[in-house]
């Protein structure tokens, strides 16, 4: 059965002038977004985080199945029972599993296997991608194109907590099974990315890095 169709009425079309002050507008801003993991205890407005993740779940995704869950952790005791199991994978990572070239990549970023700031920081975030759901009648519903819409969808959540006025780090310790156990979530879940979220602590610092050019990243043919 086809999804009845309904007129576009909320875009709004503005003069390329407008167009451009607003895209560099929107640049500038994003330019100012970094990476931080070094967190204020300072606890953050749920209503907040809330429209933030409101603004994530309006990404375009396969068939609209809207393939994501997202968990919002503020509990200390459960943070820290996902910084113990994350320290644990990070340590056969940094010791066993990366190989030499990734290690090499990340050693003048500094990072290690202690993850401090999922206990520090006020709020996590994880976000989960659901490989199908299930009818009101039981019946499995399979979801398609679950990585790329998931991950546009954080895409969008990390702009809107920046917007918002909130810093973050994106964290994905490997296999992150281990979230599914402590946060009591169904085998359909599966953790995509662990968002933390919150303010820099006073005096934070951030590695004095770069992005590419446009010239490097884009092509017009």
């Amino acid at each position: 059965m086809s999804i009845r169709q309904i007129p576009l009425i909320n875009y709004k079309k503005y003069s390329i002038k407008e167009m451009r002050r607003r895209s560099s507008a929107f640049l500038d801003e994003m330019k100012t977004r970094r990476s931080v993991r070094d967190f204020s205890s300072e606890p953050v407005d749920e209503k907040v985080i809330l429209n933030c993740i409101r603004a994530a779940g309006t990404a375009p995704n396969g068939a609209n199945m809207q393939p994501w869950q997202f968990v919002v952790v503020k509990d200390r005791d459960i943070k820290r029972r996902i910084r113990i199991a994350a320290e644990e994978e990070e340590i056969k990572f940094y010791t066993e599993r990366a190989p030499d070239e990734w290690l090499e990549a990340l050693a003048p970023l500094g990072t290690d296997p202690n993850k401090p700031f999922l206990e520090e920081a006020p709020c996590l975030i994880i976000v989960l991608g659901l490989s199908y759901q299930l009818s009101k009648n039981g019946k499995k519903i399979k979801h398609y194109y679950v990585q790329e819409s998931v991950g546009i969808a954080t895409g969008m959540l990390i702009t809107a907590l920046h917007h918002a006025g909130l810093v973050c780090l994106t964290h994905t310790p490997s296999p992150m099974g281990f979230l599914n156990k402590i946060l009591g979530r169904p085998s359909n879940e599966r953790p995509f990315l662990l968002l933390v979220v919150g303010y820099p602590k006073e005096g934070c610092t951030v590695p004095d890095i770069g992005k590419k050019s446009l010239e490097e990243i884009a092509t017009i043919i």
